[in-house]
């Protein structure tokens, strides 16, 4: 029996995929369970008319995500914060005051997509990735420094 998964099955396909499974799997839990329907010729032509329009969105929003991106290439940011004698941040910097700096230089970037791997709690210069997209991201070096008081 072929069927159109309507969302991810582990160990059987992902969403709108058109997988054959035994006929009892199919009737008694995917379809009753709303993550399958029949593939009939009607179910196949409204999934590929679906399929068409998302890739033109996904298009537009990629063609969004680059262009971000390449406003985004080249800036390097430089976050003052309150430093002991040490060169120890009292705290740490985060996404949030990077989404901030990158604000306050007309980029409104949501601090979600922003990406720190390791905790930043000396001065010193780092790196953070704005992932715009599943295959866009921008690489935005960024330095801490101390305060003025």
């Amino acid at each position: 029996m072929e069927i159109i998964l309507k969302e991810d099955v582990v160990n059987l396909g992902y969403k709108n995929d058109i997988v054959t499974v035994k006929s009892g799997y199919g009737r008694n839990y995917l379809i009753p369970t709303g993550k399958a329907i029949i593939a009939s010729p009607g179910a196949k032509k409204m999934l590929a008319e679906e399929l068409k329009q998302r890739a033109h969105k996904l298009e537009k929003i990629k063609q969004d995500a680059e262009a971000l991106a390449a406003k985004l290439e080249g800036i390097s940011l430089t976050i003052a914060t309150k430093v002991s004698s040490t060169g120890t941040i009292f705290g740490s910097v985060s996404n949030i005051q990077i989404a901030e700096e990158l604000g306050k230089l007309g980029h409104e970037v949501d601090r979600k997509i922003i990406v720190v791997k390791d905790a930043v709690k000396e001065v010193g210069r780092y790196k953070a990735v704005v992932k715009l997209h599943k295959e866009v991201s921008v690489e935005i070096p960024f330095e801490v420094v101390g305060e003025e008081a």
